[in-house]
């Protein structure tokens, strides 16, 4: 069976491509050049000739916190439109069967954690990604949507928490969070820095899953499709302080130095913690625990950066 994998050159996209599971698949994951998302044409065309029986929808402009301060109309209108041409030519075409890839900042900054599924849209965004997060809602209920019109579409989002891994992007203007520090933490160890800055007091949380566990999700949904929910929670089911997670990539890189805090700098949500008892009840959970990711994550960086 064939399936389509969009974003095949992003971190979760790298990582869905190299499961064991992908073997069992004929995996189509044409470049950007090959498949233009924002040309409704070209997706027609392409979906026409390649037929594919399922598709995983993991293309999407991403960043940290910095990025989508800096442009958030970006990351509205681009994601708004790959994710709903896509989604929508795929119905029109016949496509029974999509995993959209969702994020847990779709839901309200002042939920109550652990996130449930069903908290979606029951308060305001966080406006820190505010633009990301409409966008990955759109995609979510067009997906609702389609499969209100016709029971015979498998149409359902995963939703993760934040990921970190290989293949991440460590430009620090663009890096998620744990990316972020293992660059800033290895070059204050290679220059001997005495110290470290960081956003805020430290104190928000986050939950963090490594990225080969959440592409085992997948693969652990596909053949499920038909059963599993519209909408699912992926993760670990804990989470960290911002200093927590600065003080364990420390000890596993070797910093001796200190930190410092700016208050002035914006965090984003106080708590982003999922709940993953659905998942669990279907019988999946993640491998790695956050040692064992960071270690394999700071391996391959220092593999892209000899």
């Amino acid at each position: 069976m064939s399936v389509l994998l969009t974003g095949g050159t992003g971190m979760v996209g790298h990582n869905i491509k190299e499961h064991q599971n992908a073997s069992n698949y004929c995996v189509l994951s044409p470049s950007r050049k090959e498949l233009d998302l924002t040309n409704r044409d070209q997706i027609r065309s392409y979906l026409k000739a390649n037929t594919p029986e399922y598709i995983i929808h993991a293309a999407g402009l991403v960043g940290g916190i910095h990025a989508n301060i800096a442009n958030p109309s970006k990351f509205l209108l681009e994601n708004l439109e790959i994710g709903c041409n896509l989604i929508s030519e795929a119905a029109r075409i016949g496509v029974k069967n999509i995993i959209n890839l969702g994020s847990s900042c779709m839901y309200p900054k002042n939920g109550p954690n652990p996130l449930k599924e069903e908290y979606l849209l029951n308060g305001l965004l966080e406006p820190t990604n505010e633009g990301y997060a409409i966008a990955k809602i759109a995609a979510q209920r067009l997906c609702d949507y389609l499969r209100i019109e016709d029971n015979s579409r498998n149409y359902i989002t995963l939703m993760p928490c934040n990921l970190y891994g290989k293949y991440d992007n460590y430009n620090p203007k663009r890096s998620h969070l744990i990316a972020s520090i293992i660059v800033k933490l290895h070059e204050a160890k290679i220059n001997k820095d005495k110290s470290v800055e960081i956003w805020g007091d430290g104190s928000v949380r986050r939950e963090f899953m490594y990225a080969k566990d959440f592409a085992d999700a997948v693969w652990f949904a596909l053949p499920r499709i038909k059963e599993m929910p519209h909408i699912i929670n992926i993760g670990r089911g804990e989470d960290y302080s911002i200093f927590d997670y600065y003080k364990k990539i420390s000890d596993i890189l070797g910093f001796e130095g200190t930190f410092t805090f700016d208050l002035r700098k914006p965090t984003g949500m106080k708590q982003k913690l999922l709940d993953v008892k659905k998942i669990n009840d279907l019988g999946w959970y993640p491998m790695h625990d956050l040692e064992l990711g960071i270690k394999k994550t700071y391996a391959h960086y220092l593999d892209c950066h000899r």
